[in-house]
């Protein structure tokens, strides 16, 4: 592709060379550079890529994007600087792609809690209308029914347009995207226009990144500002702030939802079950929900799906359909159920204070004996929740197990300590090893108890100081059940 149709609608200045090249690929890491490409040098936290374009040159980079004055001696080579690389690479890589965005209808959702499980019901809404969908986010990334592993919520932007270009390959209409505030802080999702914007929630999460709230509820904000519809969460503070935002900037087409307060879909008659739950919305009065995964956060992580849908003119029934049938891997999820115990044991991917009271209480609702919850803190992390996720877990649980989760490069047992900080009851134990730790609720777990494991939810693997192992809670569960 021609240098000057990957440069269009970037404002730029060429300081040597010329945009009359040929450009095989982008790339911002030097080591994958390959004649011809094209390298843009990126600012991160850990290492500048203005450091490496002596390497990006030996490997063969015919042009490459500046944001800080660097000197290259090859006149040959064209270099171009640009205001913000990070923005730059999005827009270059859509262009690239030849913005394959624009040709689906984006669905994007953003919040501290529910995003995962309002993803999946949206996914699983538009396929019962015979849409073909794709979907980025946190567990993985899928192209219809095809599952793409992922290593993170929202990829860099170069990796995220070839992501969608393999979706319009294969015909996908609509792409659900989980919006991280990662990615919008760091202009990973820079350039695209979103048909719908969905909030969630906002509480305490990853202020070891943004540092403070303000800062965090910023980065989600940028989502509305690039959405045609935004569907809002009102029952939560952040989101009439959305709102309140939003008026200010005149926007339009502002859709709240909630169960508390009066909204534009309001959910009602609430039966909550230890299966399912159904609920209505006013749609209209005939029309019953009826989903299969309990807890009342999900019923709005269930009305955003059904504000979106409905603004998107999908039917109702579908709606009903797709919302009865979806299923989300490491929320909520009942393990082992084919071992028909006498007791429940749950996997969940809470882990923050917020997610961990929401699944605790869920889980409250419909235990008859005792509530055993077992839960950690990841490592290099926010540390101000643990003392917080500590006494939440062990004043809804009977029982809690204090475990390690991904301690990273910090020492567990710290971690730990960190957590018990919070704690003012002896209803706990501390178990480092995540293993034993199941283990242990398992061996202690009587008729009737609900064993919650929290933390880790959807995902296969535990991130130690050294190394990454495979741990898979459900895999975990079962060969203790074995053995025993």
């Amino acid at each position: 592709m021609n240098l000057k149709d990957i440069l269009k609608g970037i404002n730029y200045k060429v300081i040597q060379g010329s945009l009359d090249n040929e450009i095989v690929s982008i790339n911002y890491d030097s080591r994958k550079i390959r004649k011809s490409d094209l390298f843009v040098c990126i600012k991160g936290f850990a290492t500048d890529g203005h450091k490496y374009v002596q390497s990006a040159l030996e490997n063969g980079a015919k042009a490459i994007i500046i944001q800080d004055d660097i000197e290259v001696s090859d006149k040959n080579i064209a270099l171009i600087k640009v205001d913000d690389s990070r923005k730059a690479l999005a827009i270059m890589a859509g262009n690239y792609y030849d913005n394959p965005s624009k040709k689906m209808k984006m669905i994007g959702i953003t919040g501290t809690n529910g995003k995962t499980t309002t993803a999946f019901m949206i996914k699983s809404i538009l396929e019962s209308n015979g849409k073909k969908v794709g979907l980025i986010g946190t567990i993985a990334n899928y192209i219809g029914k095809e599952k793409i592993d992922t290593e993170r919520t929202t990829p860099e932007s170069l990796e995220l347009q070839e992501l969608f270009n393999n979706m319009v390959n294969k015909g996908v209409e609509y792409c659900v995207m989980e919006v991280s505030s990662h990615s919008l802080e760091l202009d990973r999702v820079y350039g695209i226009d979103f048909e719908v914007g969905i909030f969630t929630n906002l509480t305490r999460d990853h202020l070891d990144f943004h540092k403070t709230f303000e800062n965090y509820y910023k980065a989600k904000f940028k989502l509305f500002k690039r959405s045609i519809i935004r569907i809002v969460n009102i029952d939560d503070y952040y989101g009439k702030q959305v709102v309140s935002d939003l008026t200010n900037l005149n926007a339009n087409n502002i859709y709240d939802y909630s169960i508390k307060e009066d909204s534009y879909f309001k959910s009602y008659d609430e039966k909550m079950g230890s299966k399912n739950i159904k609920f209505k919305v006013n749609l209209s009065e005939s029309e019953e929900f009826v989903l299969s995964i309990p807890g009342e956060y999900n019923i709005y992580n269930a009305l955003g799906a059904i504000g979106a849908c409905y603004k998107l003119d999908i039917p109702v029934l579908d709606i009903k359909e797709g919302i009865n049938k979806v299923i989300v891997p490491g929320r909520c999820e009942r393990a082992v159920v084919e071992y028909n115990l006498p007791y429940d044991i749950i996997i969940d991917y809470a882990h923050t204070p917020d997610g961990l009271e929401n699944i605790l209480k869920t889980a409250r609702g419909f235990t008859k004996g005792r509530l055993i919850a077992l839960f950690g803190c990841g490592g290099d992390r926010d540390k101000v929740k643990r003392p917080q996720m500590g006494k939440i877990g062990t004043d809804i649980a009977d029982i809690s197990i204090i475990t390690s989760d991904n301690p990273r490069s910090e020492k567990p047992m710290q971690i730990i300590k960190d957590i018990e900080s919070g704690i003012d009851k002896d209803n706990y134990i501390v178990i480092e090893n995540r293993k034993e730790a199941i283990e242990r609720a398992i061996e202690i777990a009587k008729e009737d108890d609900v064993i919650v494991i929290a933390g880790k939810g959807h995902e296969t693997y535990q991130i130690l100081k050294d190394k990454t192992i495979h741990f898979d809670e459900r895999e975990v569960v079962k060969e203790i059940l074995d053995n025993k």
